[in-house]
């Protein structure tokens, strides 16, 4: 199985429990990994040169998905948009897409950048992405779901009892994490307390609500 992964700080935890769990030198040899951005991954995924991954919300209409994702319940701190002249991140779909979706004009900033952005400039004006939405529409918003081609089975297998409140971060890993992103590991561990994974009742209908507004406003 080719899975897809984008090393943001945001999976972190996904990666951990995949890594502590992938326990038989026969399943790491089955699984591999191919390592990008996420509106990269989107195009790898819909060619089929991808199996599993993370694929941006925007992506995700009509593929096949298990209910686990990448959710901001309020703020994200990780997708902001820059008042200014409007400018798209080329690594994310559904961050440009959801800017446009709330009628926002600005630069879109994603991932570890943007979380560096927020603690190095506090005083400078920024719009947190899934706080505007959530504001709007009383919703958690969903920016990744986890969608496969095919190995369901073992994708399930893989996830079953993943629950991102029993991983434990290993020190040195935060560390990796915080000299290559420059966020130090006490803010990347308070960031990842306002991400959560499992797609419930809310975040179904907030995903299905954000689908329809892209199609309305002709964001494919």
């Amino acid at each position: 199985m080719i899975f897809g992964k984008i090393d943001f700080i945001n999976l972190l935890p996904f990666h951990i429990y995949i890594k502590k769990n992938i326990s038989s030198d026969q399943m790491k040899a089955i699984i591999q990994y191919k390592k990008s951005y996420p509106s990269y991954i989107n195009q790898k995924f819909r060619k089929r040169e991808i199996d599993a991954a993370f694929i941006s919300s925007i992506a995700s209409r009509n593929q096949k998905k298990l209910t686990l994702g990448i959710i901001a319940k309020k703020e994200v701190l990780s997708v902001l948009l820059i008042p200014g002249v409007t400018e798209d991140d080329y690594q994310s779909e559904t961050s440009n897409a959801l800017a446009k979706v709330l009628d926002l004009e600005g630069k879109v900033l994603i991932g570890d950048k943007a979380l560096k952005f927020y603690h190095e400039h506090p005083d400078k004006p920024f719009i947190d992405l899934a706080k505007k939405w959530q504001d709007k529409y009383h919703l958690p918003f969903v920016f990744a779901v986890l969608c496969f081609n095919k190995h369901e089975s073992l994708l399930k297998r893989l996830v079953k009892n993943f629950n991102k409140r029993t991983i434990k971060i290993p020190q040195y890993i935060l560390k990796q994490y915080a000299k290559r992103s420059g966020i130090s590991t006490q803010n990347i561990l308070e960031y990842l307390t306002h991400i959560d994974y499992d797609i419930g009742r809310k975040e179904k209908k907030a995903l299905k609500l954000f689908l329809k507004l892209t199609k309305e406003k002709g964001i494919q």
